[in-house]
């Protein structure tokens, strides 16, 4: 992947009858940073994940990648999505799946390698790989939805709340993960939780009322500054 990678979106704007959700949002993201993007829950993380996955349509704005300082559109292969709720297909057991991920993206799959060892990459004990997705906890069913993102190696990788519902050692896990495939891609990392930022992340992002600011790490020693984002993430809203 070319280091000039970057995305850029300019004047991003989506509103729900009279609720403006996002409003003028302006950022441009740089490959080998995971970015924090921190709001209430409510706030519009989700919509602006939807938006820049097509998923919604924008109401205004734009957004597109420079490869080498070349513009060019966002592709559907460009865009990786890990939802907060794993989608995965129960009815098929871990193997089945990744099998059939790979055979159907056999095309565009590069340095393809063993279904094992894509299993030992992302931490799935052996005696689970074969069982069905159903009874995999959600901590796995996660860690699958990630697995198939990276082997697609998308330039831009969403994560919407990955982290929330998982438990501590399995939420750690993910976080080393992220912080190695942070080189090859984007990634935009979405989280109410203010530490879980700070930790993870390399740029903090705050949304709040439908604008995007971006939040130096070393003001976050300043607690009065700190106090008023704790109190943003605390307020009521619905997304």
């Amino acid at each position: 992947m070319d280091n000039s990678l970057k995305f850029t979106i300019k004047h991003l704007s989506k509103s729900f009858e009279k609720k403006t959700v996002l409003k003028d949002i302006d950022f441009t993201f740089n490959n080998g940073k995971i970015y924090g993007l921190l709001g209430r829950n409510g706030a519009g993380k989700t919509t602006l994940f939807n938006c820049l996955n097509r998923d919604v349509k924008a109401d205004g704005g734009d957004f597109y990648i420079e490869e080498n300082g070349t513009r060019r559109n966002v592709r559907p292969e460009d865009i990786g999505y890990v939802l907060s709720t794993p989608t995965v297909p129960e009815f098929l057991t871990g193997r089945e799946f990744l099998r059939f991920f790979l055979d159907i993206n056999e095309s565009t799959v590069t340095d393809r390698r063993s279904i094992d060892e894509y299993f030992d990459y992302i931490g799935i004990d052996h005696e689970d790989r074969g069982k069905l997705l159903k009874d995999y906890s959600h901590g796995m069913k996660n860690k699958m939805q990630m697995l198939v993102n990276i082997i697609a190696k998308p330039n831009i990788l969403l994560l919407d709340e990955p982290l929330t519902s998982l438990d501590v050692v399995i939420a750690e896990e993910m976080k080393q993960l992220l912080r190695s495939l942070k080189k090859e891609c984007i990634i935009i990392f979405s989280t109410h939780i203010l530490d879980l930022a700070v930790d993870l992340c390399d740029d903090i992002l705050l949304l709040s009322h439908g604008e995007l600011e971006l939040v130096e790490k070393s003001d976050l020693n300043n607690k009065d500054l700190k106090n008023k984002i704790i109190e943003t993430l605390l307020e009521d809203g619905n997304e």
